[in-house]
């Protein structure tokens, strides 16, 4: 059962999104994306000008003038959002948490799809897959992939709207362990509900959609050995990765002594962030991750959006719309 919380958010989204797609996104996102193929229309009377590969030879056999056949782009497109839900997603230090960012991109991105009528389906996953919604049309759906993304997990001691505490909410969620060697992911085996296993993701996507879909990956990509599934998701598939950071990820604040907590491995490590050496360090670490994941997934020819979950969500998307259109004019 959907707490109060839960349906006050969703409903602020709507509308909030709806207005943004009203007014900004919905035709930059026609401009982007492009039908999945063509279908015939009709034939007509060949003009110069017209390639001589498409006359209809039946056709003007039997006219005794050439007929060349015409095709429409077909525009329907299906948009699938993969959307991580692992513990490290619960993380935020300034206003909303990684998750609630993530659902308030999928929400432009769902309205989006269905004010073109194209279809959008949901998969929630962490290191297995946690839910799948198959793609469907009409806003009420649109409102279920939202909602189903934000209630995931969520325990009903949200009932009454209550919200851990800044200092809980910053240190016991997930600081990457990282030593001298840069960051640390554990070798061992992680509880399936905190973990993130992207490859599982995208095995899945390929499993499920056999015709050519639009791809939202959507986490924080706190994960290893994921890149041979992406490259091959990406050949059958447009995939486009979407990494959700927090302010916090990128710059630490002068506390003294503080134990950190991985929420994605339960494990612990004590630091001195009053150290000014320990917070250069965490910086730089923090952008060499990011700027190595950006290499990685544009070399693998995969668009690459970076949502700060403390601004907003709108910039990022038509930026790369934007980014998009012009690639396709060339």
């Amino acid at each position: 059962m959907l707490t109060r919380e839960i349906i006050r958010r969703v409903r602020e989204i709507q509308l909030r999104t709806g207005r943004q797609v009203a007014d900004v996104l919905a035709g930059e996102y026609v401009s982007v994306f492009k039908g999945t193929g063509v279908e015939f229309d009709e034939v007509r009377p060949y003009v110069p000008g017209d390639d001589v590969r498409s006359i209809d030879w039946n056709v003007t056999a039997r006219m005794g003038e050439p007929f060349v056949k015409r095709y429409v782009e077909e525009r329907q497109l299906t948009i699938m959002i993969m959307a991580d839900v692992s513990a490290s997603q619960d993380f935020g230090s300034v206003g909303r948490s990684k998750r609630e960012a993530a659902a308030e991109l999928c929400a432009l991105i769902a309205f989006s799809a269905i004010k073109n009528d194209d279809k959008v389906g949901l998969t929630l996953f962490h290191s297995e897959i946690e839910q799948y919604i198959p793609p469907r049309k009409g806003q009420k759906h649109a409102l279920r992939v939202v909602r189903e993304v934000l209630a995931h997990g969520l325990d009903n001691e949200e009932e009454e709207g209550s919200k851990p505490p800044f200092w809980k909410r910053l240190f016991a969620s997930e600081a990457p362990l990282f030593g001298s060697d840069g960051f640390r992911f554990p070798k061992r085996l992680r509880p399936p509900r905190e973990a993130t296993r992207i490859a599982t993701a995208l095995e899945f996507l390929m499993s499920v959609r056999s015709r050519k879909s639009v791809c939202f990956l959507v986490s924080d990509f706190i994960d290893e050995g994921y890149e041979q599934a992406l490259v091959a998701a990406n050949r059958k598939h447009d995939v486009i990765g979407v990494l959700i950071s927090d302010p916090r990820e990128f710059e630490f604040p002068a506390l003294g002594l503080v134990e950190l907590r991985d929420a994605e491995t339960g494990r612990t490590q004590v630091v001195d962030t009053a150290s000014q050496a320990f917070r250069r360090d965490f910086e730089r670490k923090s952008r060499e991750r990011i700027e190595a994941l950006e290499r990685k997934l544009r070399g693998s020819g995969i668009d690459f959006i970076h949502v700060d979950a403390s601004g907003s969500v709108v910039e990022p998307l038509i930026k790369f719309f934007r980014m998009r259109e012009r690639r396709q004019r060339r």
